[in-house]
């Protein structure tokens, strides 16, 4: 029997959950996939992994049972392809401000004819999983024509850096950012495609998923072991 592929559960409305890594090593990478995790998402961006350690860290993810997906470092073509290239299964692409850039940004997921992606590389998952970040008021105001355009199969939330665009905390329930996530939520619900959202907590996480989140990210690998030292010595300190 084949396990469905990270695309048909989203596809078929399930709900996902993953891990980010900043550390650039197969051991919290396969920590967290073992975990019970759907995906791990290597951040390119602003964690500490480059190019070099993706094949190691991509097949450590892959081995305990998640999909490997990674946050690139810009929308550019050559950002994009590499990390597919060398073993993630898709890529979420951050700085996108419109629906011209997130097709440019499609296009480069995809071979031709329907994108530019240069041949080479991990030819096993020929579409990945294309999502493109939503962290700006003027992001969110393209966001219908943006979900219109081909090859584009999701949006992901950055609630930290839309908090920061829009000059509000950063918590869900407070009403500018509020407002925004409801827009993001319903554009998403009438085009039909699925909404990821970075979460900090199990807590938070039910929030998105219960307001139609379905790639949601509960843990990252820095902010877990920390968190997990503290409670333990919280504990044994008797605090």
């Amino acid at each position: 029997m084949t396990t469905p592929s990270l695309r048909d559960r989203l596809s078929g409305g399930e709900a996902v959950y993953g891990g980010w890594i900043t550390i650039p090593d197969v051991l919290p990478a396969r920590c967290l996939a073992m975990a019970g995790l759907d995906y791990v998402v290597v951040d390119l961006q602003h964690g500490s992994a480059t190019e070099r350690d993706l094949p190691a860290i991509t097949t450590a993810i892959k081995q305990a049972g998640a999909t490997p997906l990674a946050r690139v470092r810009y929308a550019h073509p050559a950002d994009i392809g590499r990390p597919l290239d060398l073993g993630c299964e898709g890529v979420i692409v951050p700085n996108v401000e419109s629906a011209e850039q997130a097709a440019m940004v499609a296009g480069a997921c995809r071979y031709p004819p329907v994108g530019y992606r240069s041949a080479g590389g991990n030819f096993a998952f020929p579409v990945p999983l294309c999502f493109v970040m939503v962290e700006s008021p003027a992001a969110i105001a393209e966001l219908p024509a943006t979900l219109n355009v081909e090859g584009v199969d999701g949006i992901y939330v950055g609630p930290r850096d839309l908090s920061f665009a829009l000059g509000c905390e950063l918590d869900p329930s407070e009403p500018v950012l509020r407002k925004e996530l409801e827009r993001v939520w319903a554009a998403c619900a009438a085009a039909g495609k699925p909404v990821g959202v970075h979460a900090s907590d199990g807590t938070t996480a039910r929030l998105y998923r219960d307001n139609g989140c379905r790639l949601i990210t509960v843990a990252v690998d820095a902010v877990a072991v920390s968190r997990a030292a503290a409670t333990e010595l919280a504990v044994a300190r008797g605090a």
